[in-house]
């Protein structure tokens, strides 16, 4: 329907304008992704997979509990899905999409016809033109057309109709054509004698990093993750991750990166093979560092430091804090990668109202005194100590964004700028919404 007729709809729709190109490249990822499950997976556009898992269940203790953790990864993607299985293609389609629970499946040995009767006509994936024609003609279930001459059938809606019957049931092969999973760029070391000594290991390492950063010069290519598997004599593996800020192909700064966690793996018996694998790769092209020509010095590169701050850290305590178009100080800023470009956007507020050098995750609520009801508070209490107000400044208006959500329609925040007599300075506000009693929040502390 037009946008306007469905915004009329849904007063809070949100539209955004469609991106096949970026959904087609996304459903490839995705399947990549699932090759863990199967050697065999093809995108299925425009929101499904195809996945033959012959052979590959037992891996996972059986058909249900692949589903399962299919399902439950998806899911801490933030990816709504639901799953078919059943022995043909059409069917595990129709099943997907159109039978109820989360994880419908024909089970080994059932009939495909008596869990496909009850589903709809449009789970033959028939276009919109056969699909309505079959129900102006009566035909509303899958099952009403099994047991019907395939001659009249064939006559009045195609050899289409036919084809998609007879795949789903099983009787028409349906060849899945698999993606080619990208080809990974990794170097490997076997070794003569097991080795267990720290040392022997950074050696390996230096070598394994050489080989690896002129596989990815060849292909004109940076690491952005690196995995180095240990094989132990035992057969298990000890795995060590990396990732990193930029492309990189510095063999210097990769081992490095890995060199300075080696001491912390297990070589049980010890080691008998090393894998070095640049996991996920970015276009790195070759770039002039420096000329004889009286040239101004280069600005300091900082993706290495960044590199060996996450790696001892945790990547998720290295960030930079981006703006948002925001009134709300706590939705002011995001936090984005420690190296990403940041777009320069005029400030919204008064240059005139500072902001606190601190500010709580969450605003605490605090009890306050005033005056009047409009006054600055003369006293306020928090976690049971008090604090007199020597000084005020205020107060700064915020109203709410009305677009976030009915929640924030009528509602205002009234900021001030205290100062104890010990001379700690506050950020307090007052929040009315509607005819409600006020309340007061501390909100942040200034240095």
């Amino acid at each position: 329907m037009p946008a306007s007729r469905a915004q009329a709809l849904l007063p809070g729709l949100l539209l955004k304008e469609s991106a096949p190109e970026e959904e087609a490249r996304a459903l490839y990822r995705l399947a990549v992704w699932a090759l863990r499950y199967s050697p065999v997976v093809a995108p299925d556009p425009p929101d499904g997979l195809l996945l033959d898992i012959g052979g590959c269940a037992h891996l996972f203790g059986g058909e249900e509990k692949l589903l399962e953790d299919l399902l439950a990864r998806l899911s801490r993607m933030g990816l709504t899905a639901k799953a078919g299985l059943a022995a043909s293609l059409g069917a595990a389609h129709a099943l997907a999409r159109f039978a109820p629970g989360p994880a419908p499946r024909v089970p080994p040995g059932a009939s495909l016809a008596e869990h496909l009767a009850p589903l709809p006509v449009e789970a033959l994936r028939l276009d919109e033109e056969r699909s309505a024609a079959l129900r102006r003609l009566g035909f509303e279930r899958m099952g009403e057309l099994f047991g019907k001459s395939r001659a009249p059938l064939a006559r009045r809606f195609g050899p289409e109709l036919l084809r998609r019957l007879d795949e789903a049931l099983g009787v028409a092969a349906e060849p899945i054509v698999p993606i080619r999973p990208p080809e990974r760029i990794e170097t490997r070391l076997a070794f003569a004698e097991p080795l267990a000594a720290a040392e022997a290991l950074s050696l390996a390492l230096d070598r394994l990093a050489e080989e690896l950063c002129e596989r990815l010069a060849a292909r004109k290519a940076g690491a952005r993750r690196l995995d180095l598997l240990l094989t132990r004599l035992d057969r298990s593996i000890a795995l060590l991750s990396v990732r990193l800020a930029r492309p990189s192909r510095r063999p210097a700064h990769l081992t490095q990166l890995l060199g300075e966690r080696l001491g912390s793996i297990d070589c049980g018996l010890g080691v008998e093979e090393a894998r070095l694998l640049a996991s996920v790769t970015a276009p790195l092209h070759a770039e002039q560092l420096a000329t004889n020509f009286g040239t101004k010095p280069q600005q300091p590169d900082l993706a290495e430091l960044i590199d060996r701050l996450q790696g001892r850290l945790g990547g998720a305590r290295i960030f930079r804090t981006a703006p948002v178009e925001s009134d709300f100080p706590e939705r002011a800023v995001k936090r984005v990668p420690p190296l990403e470009e940041l777009r320069r956007k005029a400030a919204t507020r008064p240059r005139s109202w500072p902001r606190p050098a601190r500010l709580l995750a969450h605003p605490e609520p605090v009890e306050v005194t005033a005056l009047l009801p409009d006054y600055p508070p003369a006293l306020f209490v928090w976690k049971g100590a008090r604090h007199r107000i020597r000084r005020a400044d205020g107060p700064e208006r915020i109203f709410g964004e009305w677009w976030q959500g009915p929640g924030e329609i009528g509602l205002a925040r009234d900021y001030f700028q205290v100062e104890d007599e010990r001379g700690a300075r506050f950020w307090l506000f007052r929040e009315t919404r509607g005819a409600a009693p006020p309340r007061w929040f501390l909100h942040g502390f200034f240095a």
